[in-house]
């Protein structure tokens, strides 16, 4: 009840926030992948012109969404009364006083059926963007048709939608009844697209978008392969909505950079380079990865995949199908971690003819590919959070430690949680 009651009154001043400050635009974010990453790009091209404010992590959700929206701080001791009574005094002067921002960029994120529909009870976006529609939390939501519909909620009660064409079938479009959309993508069906000839390291350096506004342009992208062009053209989209110029759009492109464990490139241990993508894991995103990795020259390739969970029914064929887009052609090694992916992935790689290997732990993973790879390799890590923890592999193949720092989830917190975790895989008893 207590819970309730606090979001209930942060809701409320929401509400009110935009009632007194109708001139701030607000820009919602949804969708089952990629929202970090279009988020900071959406913000990265409107900084060029606008005063803007978001949260770099993926406070989505519950409480985070209202503070997030506010630009107030999470309190650290949530069950402080005193603590509350000092969120809600930053609530009221924030809007009382005259607004120190021109947009607002918000992801929505959803752990059950109702969470997006609910955010419309106190916002209304001008612009809402949905990333993408896949498997997600299936425990709850069961079929991909109901993803779909909690998904794209958010487009009927904003003013403006923006899809993503590639990564949402169209078959969903039924599902919406508001008239103003447009999309977005990297192929040339989509209204705003962004298309690369190549992929490299250093990012598609030079891509084609494409707008209504200004049609055809060349612009600079510093973000690497598919996830990061389409992230960038919606990011071109909102830009173009909100009226910045073609040069301010593509300037700001030009300055999206990779989010923490979200196809981020790290340097490895002899001269070899990693793409990390270990934030989380789903059937589109590891797909998506996989294809980046092919694009790639180089002379040793080797693939970590973890176990992709909240899958529920649909873990079995969802792991099978990565595993059978494992290409023996492009990877020396297919590393899985995870009893998901030992299970269900590893057969298909297998019979793909890949060189496979399976470990329990993101510890035991990393030492082996420690042991196996070769100068100027190139190594994708791509897995889930709960269980997995791919991070944790990276840093036994780091250059330096110092990087660590650019690793997810490395607060003390979460370096507790895993250590405990770690050490109950140890402690195990041998299956037979």
């Amino acid at each position: 009840m207590f819970k309730k009651y606090i979001q209930k009154r942060l809701e409320t001043y929401v509400k009110k926030y935009f009632r007194k400050h109708p001139e701030v635009k607000l820009v919602a974010v949804a969708g089952s992948v990629g929202k970090t990453t279009t988020k900071i790009a959406i913000g990265t091209v409107l900084s060029q012109r606008f005063n803007i404010r978001l949260h770099e992590g993926n406070h989505n959700a519950d409480i985070s969404a209202p503070l997030s929206i506010l630009g107030i701080e999470y309190p650290a001791n949530i069950r402080s009364l005193g603590e509350w009574a000092r969120v809600f005094k930053a609530a009221r002067h924030r809007i009382r006083q005259p607004s120190d921002v021109d947009v607002i960029i918000q992801e929505v994120g959803t752990d059950r059926i109702g969470d997006v529909p609910h955010f419309g009870t106190y916002i209304t976006p001008d612009i809402a963007v949905v990333t993408a529609v896949s498997p997600e939390h299936m425990e709850f939501f069961g079929t991909l048709d109901a993803v779909a519909a909690e998904e794209l909620s958010i487009v009927n009660y904003s003013k403006l939608g923006l899809i993503n064409r590639d990564d949402i079938d169209g078959q969903f479009a039924q599902l919406i009844t508001n008239p103003s959309i447009d999309t977005y993508g990297t192929s040339s069906a989509a209204e705003y697209a962004v298309v690369a000839d190549e992929v490299t390291l250093e990012g598609s350096s030079h891509v084609l978008l494409t707008t209504p506004e200004w049609g055809e342009r060349t612009v600079e992208l510093g973000i690497l392969g598919e996830p990061g062009a389409r992230a960038a053209a919606a990011a071109a989209a909102v830009g173009a909505k909100l009226g910045m110029s073609s040069d301010e759009v593509a300037a700001g492109l030009k300055k999206i950079k990779a989010v923490n464990g979200r196809m981020n490139i790290l340097r490895g241990v002899d001269s070899s380079v990693i793409i990390d993508d270990s934030y989380n894991s789903s059937p589109l995103a590891a797909a998506a990865s996989l294809r980046v990795l092919y694009q790639l020259p180089a002379p040793q390739k080797i693939a970590v995949l973890g176990s992709m969970n909240e899958l529920g029914g649909l873990s079995v064929e969802a792991h099978d199908i990565l595993g059978s887009l494992c290409d023996p052609s492009q990877l020396h090694y297919v590393v899985t971690v995870g009893d998901e992916a030992a299970k269900y992935l590893a057969p298909a790689a297998v019979r793909n003819g890949c060189q496979v290997m399976s470990f329990k732990s993101a510890l035991e993973a990393g030492a082996f590919v420690h042991k196996v790879m070769d100068m100027q390799s190139i190594i994708l890590f791509k897995g889930s959070q709960g269980g997995i923890y791919l991070e944790e592999a990276i840093k036994v193949i780091l250059h330096s430690t110092d990087d660590e720092a650019y690793l997810v989830r490395q607060s003390p917190e979460w370096l507790r949680k895993k250590q405990a975790f770690f050490e109950s895989l140890s402690n195990a008893p041998a299956e037979s």
